[in-house]
């Protein structure tokens, strides 16, 4: 104790002060660093039991991506292997909606959190899953919604899986940046429909990749065209190639064109290898098998 009745740390020139606020930042600095440390280092085991992660993505909302990235699971589990799923999508997460856990909650032990089982035993991390209802809004910022998909990463006892894939949110930002950086890619599988803003908007999503060395699998072309009741001949609303073409000049493939079936309306939910999506998208799993 000093004349003054105050602790000094003899570490710094801060003498006298009742604290030592330059001490006290370098701690919290190293606090917050070992933390960051620990959790990097259970991310690394977590996805050193996981074969292939596969991140599906899309330039813009509204596309059908979380559908795809639904029916491509499924499809896979009905191959015999074992699937998980990370929505990453925080502030508009679909996939428990898409394969009927939506009343299904995470919980959590000393381990760490336990995953939603899915039909097929597809092990699924949602913040649907946290939140009280599925129309609660996830309203955080940025910071916010990486730092939950670094805790799914490191926390989420995924044990040994076959695909672990990763439905992320539409364009550019945060989480998809996070994802791509975080964990190492066995590729990106890329969503989107025939329309100039949707192909637009792709282009960023292609030059990301390559900016960061992602791999791009392909390009699945949604909503392409639809069957003539009548005399089942395909129509293209959204215009014909146009996907082809943007694949092309990037040299890409389009390993999947799904088209628009009226008859499909309302019935976005997995339940049997008969469902829709599942049917759509058996084609688009073939594909990326042999991609791999």
């Amino acid at each position: 104790m000093s004349e003054t009745g105050t602790e000094q740390c003899e570490t710094c020139n801060s003498k006298g002060s009742s604290a030592c606020d330059t001490c006290s930042s370098k701690a919290g600095a190293g606090q917050k660093d070992q933390r960051q440390s620990e959790q990097q280092a259970r991310i690394e085991s977590n996805l050193g039991k996981i074969r292939n992660r596969i991140a599906i993505v899309s330039g813009k909302g509204g596309v059908g991506k979380s559908t795809v990235t639904a029916g491509i699971a499924y499809n896979l589990a009905r191959k015999g292997y074992r699937v998980g799923i990370l929505d990453a999508d925080v502030s508009g997460p679909n996939i428990p909606h898409l394969l009927d856990v939506e009343y299904k909650k995470m919980t959590g032990t000393k381990e760490g959190l336990i995953p939603v089982l899915a039909a097929g035993g597809i092990k699924i991390a949602s913040v649907e899953s946290l939140i009280d209802s599925c129309d609660s809004p996830v309203v955080w910022r940025g910071p916010m919604r990486s730092s939950l998909i670094n805790q799914f990463l490191a926390d989420v006892q995924w044990g040994e899986l076959d695909f672990l894939l990763v439905d992320l949110p539409p364009g550019t930002g945060d989480e998809p940046l996070s994802v791509m950086q975080m964990i190492p890619l066995t590729g990106l599988i890329i969503v989107s429909t025939p329309s100039n803003l949707s192909i637009l908007d792709v282009s960023k999503i292609i030059n990301m990749a390559k900016a960061l060395n992602v791999r791009v699998m392909g390009v699945v072309e949604n909503m392409a065209y639809f069957e003539c009741p009548g005399c089942h001949e395909k129509v293209f609303p959204f215009g014909e190639g146009t996907v082809e073409k943007l694949a092309r000049r990037y040299g890409l493939s389009v390993i999947g064109q799904l088209p628009l079936d009226p008859l499909n309306s309302g019935k976005d939910v997995i339940t049997s290898g008969e469902s829709p999506a599942v049917r759509m998208t058996a084609a688009v799993t073939d594909e990326i098998q042999k991609l791999l």
